[in-house]
């Protein structure tokens, strides 16, 4: 039996056209025989110097035998083996069909293996020209910037789990800038706001167990709407969260799973949350917790509630907010007040903490530069007046000559 050749293991030779050829060992077959990569160039020179940054760009790894499956193959295999654990179905074939739509024309049949930052940058480039499949009348051709920042972020982590598992020796969409695209600035009520849309919901017999209930959680619409009594432990304070209310276009609404598993959550309820559901549950009629007041045996519509903030808004002569905003709000106040971000990032029902960060970045901000006055504060009492952190040794040596 051959010996098995190690990754990296390389040959040089001259062909008979006068071109210099080389190859490498970049993986192995299920039987053990080597995977090569090879690589040509006109001088023995020129290839030396391409052979060396093969064997670098291909250092540490050992790909298996599906690594020669092509970009298109490998992102139904993630969709189906990596991402339907972690994503409720809807999630899924949005990611589904946005890759059908503007990835695979362009990319799909080309070998995993040979997929390149430049080509991503010519994809992204191409999607934001001409990538809307069909323009309605007077609309651009090309994709906005942030859906095509979106589809770069679904590349992103497709490529990473192929490298992870071995398929590609890295990750090029690593080494592209997605475009970048100026998002709406986020909306929350201030303190001050916050205490007049709570006082207009005292207001609001019928609608103010649901609003307090939406400030004080940061659950979704989707979610608060679909709350049933065998959600909620009374004598524990908690809530779970195990669905959503959603709608599909041209269908009624339904219950479904949350935006994604790590949305299915168990929530500990502030005391005085806790006690307006106890209480609510005693004079309960229908299983939902909000249930609709003229069919018991149906939730509140999400849309319904939507309509309803918006009017108490105008009443209270606020924002004209959305109702996620509430959820933004809690979240902002909640991280301003002191939360840490892995904690919230739970009570959210966030997959990462790093992402209730990147989300937050404005609260996140404020909280650094407090952090630095507190500390700047701390340094001036221990070590003295002349210490503080803005005086430099120059001011401090024109003081000293004064």
């Amino acid at each position: 039996m051959a010996k098995r050749r190690p990754s990296g293991d390389g040959m040089v030779r001259k062909r008979d056209d006068g071109r210099w050829e080389g190859r490498i060992v970049v993986g192995h077959k299920e039987n053990g025989d080597s995977i090569f990569r090879y690589i040509s160039a006109p001088t023995q020179k020129e290839l030396s110097a391409k052979l060396r940054q093969l064997t670098e760009s291909y250092k540490g790894v050992d790909l298996t035998e599906e690594s020669n499956m092509t970009l298109s193959v490998w992102l139904d295999k993630w969709l189906d083996e990596y991402m339907a654990a972690t994503l409720r179905p809807s999630t899924l074939n949005g990611y589904r069909r946005s890759l059908e739509l503007h990835v695979k024309p362009y990319l799909g049949n080309k070998a995993l293996t040979k997929i390149t930052a430049a080509d991503l940058r010519s994809l992204y480039r191409t999607l934001q020209e001409t990538g809307r499949v069909q323009p309605r009348e007077g609309q651009s051709p090309g994709l906005s910037g942030r859906t095509v920042h979106g589809i770069h972020t679904t590349l992103h982590h497709a490529l990473k789990t192929a490298m992870e598992q071995n398929l590609i020796p890295n990750n090029p969409a690593a080494e592209v800038d997605p475009p970048k695209f100026t998002g709406a600035p986020m909306k929350i009520l201030t303190e001050a706001q916050l205490e007049s849309f709570m006082r207009a919901i005292e207001k609001d017999e019928f609608w103010h167990d649901l609003f307090y209930t939406a400030v004080t959680t940061g659950l979704r619409r989707g979610e608060i709407c679909a709350l049933r009594w065998e959600d909620f432990d009374a004598k524990q304070g908690t809530l779970h969260v195990r669905r959503t209310l959603h709608k599909e276009k041209g269908r009624p609404y339904t219950t479904g799973d949350t935006k994604t598993y790590a949305g299915t959550r168990k929530i500990v309820l502030p005391p005085s949350t806790a006690q307006l559901l106890r209480e609510r549950k005693e004079a309960a009629l229908a299983e939902w917790v909000f249930p609709n007041p003229f069919k018991l045996d149906q939730p509140i519509s999400p849309s319904t509630a939507y309509n309803r903030l918006k009017a108490l808004l105008k009443e209270a002569r606020l924002p004209n907010i959305r109702f996620h905003d509430i959820r933004h709000t809690f979240a902002t106040h909640a991280l301003s007040s002191g939360v840490d971000a892995k904690t919230l990032a739970g009570i959210l029902g966030h997959t990462k903490a790093s992402f209730t960060l990147d989300t937050y970045t404005h609260t996140t901000g404020d909280m650094q530069k407090r952090a630095a006055e507190i500390v700047g504060g701390f340094l001036t009492d221990y070590l003295g007046e002349e210490m503080k952190p803005w005086q430099n040794s120059e001011s401090m040596a024109a003081e000293a000559s004064a």
